[in-house]
Formats: structure tokens, C-alpha cells, sequence
């Protein structure tokens, strides 16, 4: 298993593994990424410094999870942790402590201080994640992306 930068090949797969995670959590609704149509291109997406979208891939470079980060603009150095969705072929063996981890790492690298991200609370497995991860729960910020949103972090990254 290894981590990479994403690739057009992976596009279909990530956007599937999305779909198919939030419709399991009943957030298969407006106001969440579901309906985002980037989640199609998320390779186009993510380029240049400030963003970036990592797979994690099988033995055969197959992309069964990923991560993403982007410049957060309402909050100063600081990026915003992105689809973070696994295949559930890989789920409850660590690789979630394992994506947070690294993309950290990538986020700082990019000269972040700071990572903020938010999820639902139908989707308890994210929130125990981020909590243990050392995320802090905080208000709403304004002018969120997806407004069905519920829980908001934040970490500063030493």
C-alpha cells in the first residue's frame, strides 16, 4: 500500500468511494460534497501549491481511500482538510490515522500553521477520528461551503 498524488485514472474511483460513503451516512443531500461536480475531476482540482489530493492505493495501484487539503481563506495560514473517504475494504484497519497523519505533514510543507475541517454528525466515525487527532471543535465559520455541515475543527500544526 502507498500514498500518491492523485491521478486522472483515479477520478472515477474517488468520486464512486464519495457517492457510496455518503449515501451509506443518508447525506446523499444538497449542501454536502455529494453534488459537487468537481468530486468528478478531483485531479484537475487539486494542482499547484496551495491544494493537493492524495489516493491511497493497493499492491496493483489501485486508489481505495483519499485525502485532500486547500488554502482555507476565511482563516489565515490555514488549509482546509478535504473528502477524506475510504473504501470499506480498508476501513477500521488505520488507514484514516494513517491519511490524517501524512496529509498534515503535506499541509504543513505547503506553509500552513493551521488545519480546519468540518463533517456531520451522522458520520461518527469522522468526528471520533478528528478528536483524537488532536482536532478542536469550534463555531460555524461564515460563509461555509457545504451547508449541511454540523461540526467544525480546527488544529494548530507544530
Amino acid at each position: 500500500m502507498m500514498i500518491r498524488q492523485i491521478k486522472e485514472k483515479d477520478d472515477s474511483i474517488i468520486a464512486g468511494l464519495i457517492r457510496k460513503n455518503l449515501e451509506a451516512a443518508n447525506l446523499n443531500v444538497p449542501g454536502t460534497v455529494y453534488f459537487d461536480k468537481e468530486i468528478d475531476y478531483l485531479s484537475k482540482v487539486y494542482v499547484g501549491p496551495e491544494s493537493k489530493y492524495f489516493v491511497y492505493t493497493d499492491e496493483n495501484d489501485k486508489a481505495l481511500g483519499g485525502i485532500g487539503f486547500a488554502r482555507f481563506p476565511q482563516m489565515e495560514d490555514t488549509a482546509e482538510l478535504q473528502k477524506l473517504y475510504l473504501d470499506d475494504s480498508i476501513k477500521g484497519k488505520g488507514v484514516s490515522y494513517e491519511l490524517v497523519s501524512f496529509i498534515e505533514e503535506e499541509v504543513k510543507k505547503a506553509g500552513y500553521k493551521k488545519a480546519y475541517l468540518e463533517t456531520h454528525e451522522n458520520l461518527q466515525i469522522a468526528i471520533h477520528l478528528y478528536e483524537k487527532c488532536g482536532y478542536e471543535r469550534i463555531a460555524r465559520p461564515e460563509n461555509v461551503q457545504h451547508g449541511k455541515m454540523t461540526h467544525f475543527y480546527l488544529k494548530t500544526l507544530v
